[in-house]
């Protein structure tokens, strides 16, 4: 998921911006007058305009009224008995009464001035703030506040099963795959390198890409390309990890998958609330999954599902696609698990 220690995720640097005004609009601008709906009157056009409307006080209460209570971030190293590699996590939180915004880093890149500078904050002036982890956390607890995963909010609840760390990490892949709907021979490039992900769709005969900003090798030895939105035409459809609401590649995944209709699935631990309002506008369909992370203790625990996906064809339940055995890829055979 996060910075590589064998093969890891797709974690954003902390990017810097002047405090201006986001795209013209100001913190400080008069709410918009219209009812709030925690749903929204329509999909934003972009991720600026869902933060535009934010800040007019569109979606929710004014967000210059609200204050960030507690911020803290979270950091661990990980490596799966059974597994090779290994990586890191640090994740930024921001917690808004009940609802807790987060957004990945970077390990070791955010000061602890940082973290201070959040807490008593309002969540106008941190959606404009200069590093970009701040302004996703704040807009994702934002959003969890106005609209929380419940059912009512076309959430479907996802219950994960009690586990040592690589039976919750396989249980949380499975449910994320199970969005994706290919036909046999079909490749998904997958964003953002987590090896259970890539071993659940071994397990169904998936092809597909890995793509990782860390580069290196998967569990199984295949090389990780570093750039996404080179291995666009190549795929049938997205996989990808909410870290890139982080690192500004979201958006142009958004707009391809918009444009040539290609099926976009995300999975987000970042900005886990964010991400289902741009359902129907580019992404298929969302697995959120808000703090406290599967990876935090052994218990039970519980992801969200959004959208419409309704998981793999039959061929590809049995792991056979096109008459090719499961670890068949691309005209070559992965190395066995």
């Amino acid at each position: 998921m996060s910075g590589a220690i064998g093969a890891g995720g797709a974690v954003p640097a902390v990017q810097e911006r002047a405090p201006s005004a986001l795209d013209g609009t100001s913190a400080t601008a008069a709410p918009d007058t219209s009812a709030p709906s925690s749903s929204g009157t329509s999909t934003p056009a972009s991720y600026d305009d869902l933060v535009s409307r934010v800040l007019a006080g569109r979606l929710g209460p004014d967000p210059r009224t609200l204050r960030i209570a507690v911020a803290f971030t979270t950091s661990q190293a990980v490596r799966h008995d059974g597994r090779r590699g290994g990586y890191r996590n640090e994740v930024l939180s921001l917690r808004l009464d009940r609802a807790v915004g987060s957004c990945a880093v970077e390990p070791g890149a955010l000061s602890e001035g940082a973290v201070e500078d959040c807490a008593g904050a309002d969540v106008a002036r941190l959606l404009e703030h200069p590093l970009t982890p701040v302004r996703v956390a704040a807009l994702d607890a934002y959003l969890m506040h106005v609209a929380p995963h419940t059912p009512e909010n076309g959430a479907l609840p996802r219950p994960l099963s009690a586990g040592s760390s690589v039976e919750k990490s396989r249980a949380r892949a499975k449910a994320v795959v199970e969005l994706l709907d290919v036909r046999p021979g079909q490749t998904v490039l997958v964003v953002g390198v987590v090896n259970s992900l890539l071993e659940a769709l071994r397990s169904r005969g998936v092809p597909y890409i890995p793509c990782d900003l860390k580069g290196g090798r998967t569990e199984w030895g295949e090389p990780i390309v570093t750039d996404a939105l080179a291995e666009l035409d190549r795929c049938d459809a997205v996989l990808a990890s909410g870290m890139t609401l982080g690192n500004g590649s979201f958006e142009p995944l958004r707009e391809h998958a918009l444009r040539v209709g290609k099926q976009l699935v995300m999975f987000a631990q970042t900005g886990s609330a964010v991400l289902p309002r741009f359902l129907g506008a580019g992404v298929s369909a969302v697995c959120a999954e808000p703090y406290p992370f599967f990876w935090l203790d052994g218990g039970p625990g519980v992801i969200h599902h959004y959208g419409h996906g309704h998981g793999y064809r039959d061929e590809y339940r049995h792991g056979h696609r096109s008459g090719r055995p499961s670890g068949h890829l691309h005209g070559r055979t992965e190395a066995a698990l």
